[in-house]
C-alpha cells in the first residue's frame, strides 16, 4: 500500500492519460465490453480477455484525501490500511492468506480523488474474492487498538517515505504553494500533526458514509464472461444495502493565479540539482470540448519521451540535461497541474537548463508545433494505449479511474477520436492560454554548497 502522492507521479508517468484507451479489439477470443447498475447503485465494468486464465477484480471507491474533512488529513490513505483487518466473518490476515494460498496478488491504492482494492487470481476465485471484498466494505470491526496499532504503521510510512526523502518533501512544499484553495494541496498520506489525531470515531464515521455499494465501481477484467460476472455481483455485492446518497462532490474552488511562486530546498543529501514548473490548467472533467485532448499532445511533443522537443533539444543536442520532459495529470476530479521539469548534465547550470526549457514552452506557444510532430505524437499517443490492452489490469484502471472521476465508459471508447480530431493551433492556443510563467509555480532541489545560489 503506497501513498498516492508516489503512486500517481509514477502511474501517470506510465499511462499518462487514465481518460484513454480503446475497448478491446474484438476477435473470436474477446467480447465486448459490458457495463451495468446493480439494484443498489453499484456501478460494474466487465472486460472480458480470454488470452490467459487470469483475471483482475477492482473495487473503486469515489472517496480520495481531497474529500476528507478539514482537519483529518490522511483518513483517506489511513482507511485503506484499515480495510486489510478483521471483519466480522473473517479474522485479520485471513484475505490475505486466501489470496496468497492460490498463487494470487492483491494490494491497494490512495489518490486525490478515489482509492481502489485489487485482486489478480484465477477466474475459478473470483467469487472467492467478491465474498471477501463484500464482506469487508460493511463489516470491518474498527476496535481502539487495532486503530492504534494501524495508525502507527502509517505515521511510520510517513517518516519512511516522505520526511527522509528530500525530493518528497519539495514536492509536498510545491503542492502547497501550486494550490492556493483546492484540497489537492494536501498530502494524500496527510500532514504529521494531523495524522496523529486520527482516532476510532473519524475512521468510523469514514467508512459509514462512503463505503458503501452506491458510491463504488467494480471492475472485472480477463478471462471471464459478463453474464457470470452479473450473477456473482448481483450474489455478494447485491445483497449489501444501499447506503444513504452522497452529495455532488463540489470542493473549494481554485482563485485565479496572477503570480509566479518558487520554492526551494537545499540539503546535504542532494547531488545534482533539479527543478520543476507547474501551471494549474484544466482536467478532462474541467476542460472545454478539445482542451484537455490538446494538453495531452502538448505533453507529448514537449516533453513526453526520447522524442520529444525537451530531450532531442536539450539532452541530444544541446547535451546540457541529464533529463528533461514534460507531464500533465489530466485524470483529476478538479484542476489538475501541467509540469516540466529537468536536471543539469556534467558543469551545466541548473539554471542554463532551465531557460532552455522556458525556451521551448514559449516557442510552442508563440509558433505552435508541426502538422507532421502532431501527427506522430498521435500515432504515439494512441499506440501507447493501444498496447496497455495487453495487460488486462491496465485496462480495469483505464475504466476504474475513469468512472471514479465522473466519466463514463464512453469517454474512454471516444477517446482515440477525439484526439485525432485535435489540430495544431488548438495545442498552440493552450500552451498560450495556460502556460504562462508570470502565473506558476517552480520548486528548486539543490544540494547544500548551492544554498544561496
Amino acid at each position: 500500500m503506497t501513498p498516492q502522492a508516489e503512486w500517481l507521479r509514477g502511474m501517470l508517468l506510465a499511462l499518462a492519460l487514465v481518460m484513454t484507451g480503446p475497448v478491446l479489439a474484438d476477435n473470436k477470443d474477446d467480447g465486448k465490453l459490458t457495463n451495468f447498475l446493480l439494484d443498489n447503485g453499484m456501478e460494474v465494468v466487465v472486460i472480458p480477455d480470454h488470452r490467459a486464465p487470469i483475471v483482475t477484480h477492482m473495487v473503486w471507491y469515489k472517496i480520495g484525501s481531497a474529500d476528507e474533512p478539514p482537519g483529518k488529513s490522511g483518513i483517506a490513505h489511513f482507511f485503506e490500511h484499515l480495510m486489510f483487518k478483521a471483519t466480522t466473518n473473517h479474522a485479520a490476515g485471513a484475505f490475505d492468506r486466501a489470496v496468497s494460498a492460490i498463487g494470487g496478488s492483491n494490494n491497494a491504492f490512495t489518490s486525490y480523488d478515489y482509492t481502489a482494492f485489487y485482486e489478480t487470481v484465477v477466474p475459478q476465485a473470483l467469487e472467492q474474492m467478491m465474498d471477501f471484498e463484500a464482506d469487508r466494505m460493511r463489516n470491518l470491526m474498527l476496535t481502539d487498538d487495532v486503530i492504534a496499532t494501524e495508525r502507527d504503521v502509517i505515521l511510520e510510512e510517513r517518516r519512511s517515505r516522505i520526511d527522509s526523502n528530500p525530493q518528497a518533501v519539495l514536492g509536498e512544499e510545491v503542492d502547497a504553494t501550486l494550490w492556493q484553495n483546492q484540497p489537492y494541496r494536501i498530502p494524500v498520506i496527510g500532514w504529521m500533526q494531523e495524522m496523529e489525531k486520527l482516532n476510532r470515531a473519524d475512521a468510523k464515521a469514514f467508512y459509514d458514509k462512503y463505503y458503501t455499494p452506491n458510491n463504488a465501481v467494480l471492475v472485472v477484467a480477463g478471462d471471464v464472461e459478463p453474464e457470470v460476472v452479473k450473477v456473482l455481483a448481483e450474489k455478494t455485492y447485491g445483497k449489501i444495502a444501499r447506503g444513504p446518497d452522497l452529495p455532488p462532490r463540489i470542493r473549494p474552488a481554485e482563485p485565479e493565479q496572477n503570480t509566479r511562486r518558487t520554492v526551494t530546498l537545499t540539503d546535504a543529501r542532494v547531488s545534482v540539482p533539479n527543478f520543476s514548473t507547474q501551471w494549474v490548467v484544466p482536467s478532462y472533467h474541467t476542460a472545454k470540448p478539445g482542451e484537455a485532448e490538446a494538453l495531452d499532445l502538448l505533453a507529448e511533443i514537449l516533453g513526453g519521451g526520447s522524442r520529444s522537443r525537451l530531450y532531442q533539444q536539450l539532452v541530444v543536442k544541446q547535451g546540457i540535461a541529464a533529463e528533461a520532459g514534460a507531464f500533465f495529470q489530466g485524470t483529476m476530479l478538479d484542476a489538475t497541474n501541467f509540469t516540466v521539469y529537468g536536471a543539469p548534465r556534467g558543469d551545466a547550470k541548473l539554471a542554463d537548463v532551465q531557460a532552455a526549457v522556458e525556451a521551448e514552452v514559449a516557442r510552442i506557444a508563440s509558433e505552435g508545433v508541426t502538422s507532421g510532430e502532431l501527427e506522430k505524437a498521435k500515432d504515439r499517443f494512441v499506440r501507447s494505449m493501444i498496447f496497455a490492452r495487453d495487460k488486462q489490469d491496465s485496462m480495469a484502471n483505464i475504466y476504474g479511474a475513469t468512472l471514479a472521476t465522473g466519466g463514463n465508459v464512453r469517454d474512454v471508447e471516444e477517446w482515440p477520436g477525439r484526439i485525432r480530431k485535435v489540430t495544431a493551433d488548438e495545442v498552440r492556443q493552450v500552451a498560450a492560454r495556460y502556460l504562462n510563467l508570470n502565473h506558476s509555480t517552480s520548486g528548486y532541489l539543490l544540494p547544500q554548497t548551492q544554498a544561496g545560489n
